[in-house]
């Protein structure tokens, strides 16, 4: 077998998982919105991504919108995007969804937050040439506990989290999250 028809099966192998995952999260959750986004990489990123779904689903880990009751949104700045990004990321081991956005949120700014359900999934789907996989991206919905942040990132990607009333136009999925906040009304 080539390494061409590897990775075809290792797309294949990816999907399914994702199907799982969707369906996962869809009987364990009701009201939360859903987004689609392609992606075109590169081989080598595709192989990457690929391998992330087909371990648990998604291929960007999971994340958390937490908020304050006065409408004000946390982001950290992810000095690998250059963005302002909400916290989260890769699952580990045999962590769920809801785990690893929790274990996430505490290394990225260190804030208590009650969990109050799934705000968005987003069905990502990543291409390379006639290669194709799709994975779920799923966020988590908070309200804060504590207000101030503090980075413990193991990874050393985040460099600062901050509480915003006005997302900066820098933010990574900001017409998602200026969606989310106005059926929040917030």
């Amino acid at each position: 077998m080539t390494s061409v028809d590897d990775l075809w099966f290792l797309a294949d192998e990816a999907s399914q998982r994702a199907e799982q995952a969707y369906h996962a999260l869809d009987s364990r959750h009701a009201d939360f919105v859903e987004y689609e986004r392609t992606r075109r990489v590169s081989r080598g990123r595709f192989r990457t991504l690929a391998e992330r779904v087909k371990h648990c689903g998604a291929p960007f880990g999971a994340h958390t919108i937490v908020y304050r009751e006065s409408g004000e949104v946390l982001l950290v700045r992810h000095d690998g995007v250059d963005k302002w990004v909400l916290p989260g990321g890769g699952v580990d081991g045999g962590e769920s969804f809801r785990e690893a956005a929790e274990r996430e949120l505490d290394e990225e700014a260190g804030v208590d937050a009650d969990y109050e359900g799934l705000a968005m999934v987003t069905r990502v789907f990543v291409r390379c040439g006639d290669y194709r996989t799709w994975g779920v991206l799923p966020v988590f919905e908070a309200c804060a506990q504590s207000v101030e942040p503090s980075i413990d990132d193991p990874d050393d990607e985040i460099s600062a989290a901050e509480w915003f009333a006005d997302l900066p136009s820098d933010t990574r999925d900001r017409d998602d999250l200026v969606a989310w906040r106005r059926a929040r009304s917030l």
